[in-house]
């Protein structure tokens, strides 16, 4: 059978190796790969609830209300932010960058902004760009435990595993057992093959009741990964469909037993992205 191309893979399978996220990467090994580990859990300041109101249901027209907001009156950051966040959870990356970017001039203090700056800046793939922003979105002497593990992404994007390692670190010191830091530091394990670590990880972040789906995901990738297909299957019905996990699943150990050029297996790495 030939390989289906990326733009022909099944939304289904994309959800599952991607966690609910954007896509699904060939690699031709988890270690030195580029991809960006899971970000999850808000990345806004602990006091940002009243500066950006909630975002509506629909993407398109949360857009909508805070565009008009924004473009009434652009330097207003509060505006400014809420418009930028409904752009990220549009898929407007660029133009929340944009609007992000022009915020953060006006605006040099603001933290909140500084931090929706920076992770727009690591949706757009600026990684060393995103990591400096984001260090001025908070201090050390008032750590920012969400900013800390979405650094910690970033820097596994960069390849810096261990240092990556140490945000995680100092961000559950902040909040001990927080799954979705958990569940970045499990897919910091997969990037560099080791994934007996990534699964006990992960299963630690899977175990605790604040665990989304995201976090029992990317637990099926890695159980998939170490071939255990029948118990990522279980896992994954978690959340998904009989059938789907069970097409997730099958699709996983198609791409697992690919060969690629240089010899060697081609392994699926997550590349996720999901909007704050």
């Amino acid at each position: 059978m030939r390989p289906p191309s990326s733009s022909l893979v099944r939304p289904n399978v994309a959800r599952f190796l991607a966690s609910a996220a954007v896509t699904a990467i060939l690699a031709a090994g988890l270690g030195g790969c580029q991809t960006m580990s899971d970000v999850t859990g808000a990345l806004t300041q602990k006091s940002s609830s009243a500066a950006a109101p909630a975002i509506p249901d629909d993407p398109r027209r949360a857009v909508e209300v805070y565009g008009e907001r924004y473009r009434a009156n652009p330097k207003d950051a509060n505006a400014a932010l809420a418009y930028g966040q409904a752009l990220r959870a549009s898929g407007q990356r660029s133009q929340a960058a944009a609007v992000l970017e022009q915020a953060t001039i006006a605006h040099p203090g603001n933290k909140a902004l500084l931090a929706g700056y920076g992770r727009a800046l690591a949706d757009n793939g600026n990684s060393q760009a995103a990591f400096d922003v984001l260090s001025r979105a908070h201090s050390p002497d008032n750590p920012d435990w969400r900013i800390l593990s979405v650094q910690g992404t970033v820097l596994d994007k960069l390849a810096k595993h261990d240092e990556a390692r140490r945000y995680y670190a100092s961000a559950l010191k902040i909040a001990p057992e927080e799954p979705s830091v958990l569940s970045n530091l499990g897919l910091s394990y997969m990037l560099t093959r080791e994934l007996p670590d990534a699964e006990a990880t992960l299963r630690r972040a899977h175990g605790n009741p604040r665990a989304d789906a995201r976090v029992r995901q990317n637990l099926a990738l890695v159980v998939g990964l170490q071939g255990r297909f029948a118990e990522a299957e279980t896992i994954a019905k978690g959340d998904l469909p009989s059938e789907e996990a069970a097409a997730n699943v099958a699709y996983l150990r198609e791409m697992l037993s690919r060969k690629d050029p240089r010899g060697g297996k081609t392994v699926p790495v997550a590349a996720l992205n999901r909007p704050d």
